[in-house]
């Protein structure tokens, strides 16, 4: 059996991004890993394809740092996204909230997103940012469809992080509702890629037109 892993957080009242907090403090050694970074406010969060996250207050604005020798032994690193991302969607759907993962890490209601997660290595360590609208949005995006503490969504979602499932047990689940997907575009190189043209692999890649594609975030 292996150790226990138990995320400790930090919590702040305003910060430019989680991510950039949580990695500058892994590399100077004020924190270490398993540990989490929640604030309030962000002013400059991280999105995707270098894109920033709006971030309105009370909306979910969190990052956390993994050891690498903490993941699931069968979890492949480029999909560390969609095995992270799809805990948080299962913690909402238990909550009741109707909220789906678009392939790889986005969270959307109906064809609106409402988040996002961006993942990255650092050394041995692997680093998540999470952005959630969890009460107000931008323009163009949407919000959670259910009402629910930060703290008591975190407490939820932490949980199964600790519980450390394998990423078949997790794939097997999301496979299922990969079919939300087909309406949708995602990007590689500046191309757009129907998702309706493309096979889901059991290691969490795509193939189009015979290549082979993996979360690039």
């Amino acid at each position: 059996m292996g150790r226990d892993l138990v995320l400790k957080i930090t919590y702040l009242d305003s910060i430019d991004s989680t991510q950039t907090y949580l990695k500058n403090a892994l590399k100077n050694h004020d924190l270490v890993p398993p540990h989490a970074v929640v604030a309030k406010k962000q002013i400059a969060g991280l999105g995707s394809r270098e894109n920033r996250w709006i971030g309105i207050d009370g909306n979910l604005f969190l990052s956390f740092a993994i050891c690498l020798d903490e993941l699931p032994k069968d979890l492949k690193l480029e999909s560390a996204s969609i095995y992270f991302a799809y805990l948080l969607k299962e913690s909402l759907s238990e909550l009741n909230s109707k909220v789906w993962l678009k392939w790889p890490n986005d969270f959307y209601l109906d064809d609106l997103k409402i988040g996002g997660m961006i993942t990255n290595i650092l050394g041995d360590t692997l680093v998540c940012g999470v952005g959630l609208n969890l009460v107000k949005s931008p323009k163009g995006f949407a919000s959670l469809d259910i009402k629910i503490s930060k703290d008591e969504l975190l407490k939820q979602y932490f949980k199964k992080i600790e519980k450390k499932s394998l990423w078949k047990q997790v794939f097997s689940k999301y496979e299922l509702e990969f079919h939300r997907n087909r309406q949708f575009f995602t990007h590689e190189n500046n191309f757009k890629i129907l998702l309706d043209d493309v096979t889901l692999e059991s290691d969490g890649s795509i193939l189009s037109d015979g290549e082979r594609i993996y979360s690039r975030r």
